[in-house]
């Protein structure tokens, strides 16, 4: 008997638009990826429990209008939903709660932080405690980073690797926190998963190393199971050696280093569902 793949969600719609690359690095590591526009879930809100893995990709959700996933992170904290006292959030801390994984990418990170989804510190998922902003250039950065991962990090989807290249695309990039309390949980509990750092792997501030002057180079966070992660940079631009910038000018393995991400939460949901 076949064995049956397991079920990932993708989100599209309302200026996202970094969908159909997500869901091909799905597919490419094994998941049966369906893709749901994102006014659905507040119609059907049980239906996220039929999956393992939800991604929110990139984009200008809303048109970023109100600040970046402003306008939809108000919808999911707030509004209720059926009539009850239950919010989308409260969902989404149900499905995480249950083993389940959640990948934010750009548009998706920032609407994780701005839920308070991410950090959530001490698993405190409905205080918004850091959030992403301009970035200090003034501009739209739109360059590829080196990225070092913390190896103390709880993240699952970054297990085993070290230094990575990815392409960032963001005008509202910068991490900043609510108070330096919060950094220091942050930096304490394993919640920094990545950083912006130079071609050797040393972490630096230095523009345009670090794109955007987020604070302690913070790229990339996760919350205190490792299970919700959310990060500017996008693997899912980067699955194939074709689409690194230097790839008729370097000698590069076929798989880009994004699929790294996408193949470990693969492997955990294999392992663990």
């Amino acid at each position: 008997m076949k064995k049956r793949k397991p079920k990932s969600l993708v989100l599209f719609g309302n200026g996202i638009n970094c969908e159909y690359e997500t869901a091909h690095a799905h597919r490419t590591v094994g998941f049966d990826v369906e893709l749901l526009h994102i006014n659905s879930l507040l119609e059907d809100t049980k239906k996220i429990h039929n999956y393992a893995f939800l991604n929110l990709p990139g984009g200008f959700l809303d048109g970023d209008d109100l600040g970046s996933a402003k306008a939809q992170a108000v919808r999911w904290k707030y509004q209720k939903i059926d009539g009850s006292k239950r919010r989308f959030v409260d969902e989404l801390v149900e499905f995480v709660s249950a083993g389940k994984i959640i990948l934010g990418i750009c548009n998706g990170f920032q609407l994780l932080v701005k839920t308070g989804l991410l950090p959530g510190l001490k698993g405190e998922y409905h205080k918004q405690t850091v959030t992403l902003t301009f970035n200090d250039s003034g501009k739209f950065e739109d360059r590829w980073v080196y990225l070092k991962f913390n190896k103390f990090s709880r993240c699952i989807f970054t297990k085993d690797i070290d230094t990575i290249y990815l392409p960032v695309r963001h005008g509202e990039g910068k991490l900043v926190a609510d108070s330096s309390n919060t950094l220091k949980e942050i930096k304490e509990s394993g919640h920094t998963v990545m950083q912006y750092s130079d071609e050797k792997g040393f972490v630096t501030d230095e523009y345009p190393y670090n794109p955007n002057g987020s604070i302690q180079s913070i790229a990339g966070l996760c919350d205190v199971t490792g299970r919700i992660f959310g990060l500017m940079p996008h693997p899912e631009a980067f699955v194939h050696y074709t689409q690194h910038p230097r790839w008729t000018r370097e000698k590069l393995k076929e798989e880009g280093d994004g699929l790294k991400i996408f193949r470990n939460a693969y492997k955990y949901v294999v392992e663990n569902q």
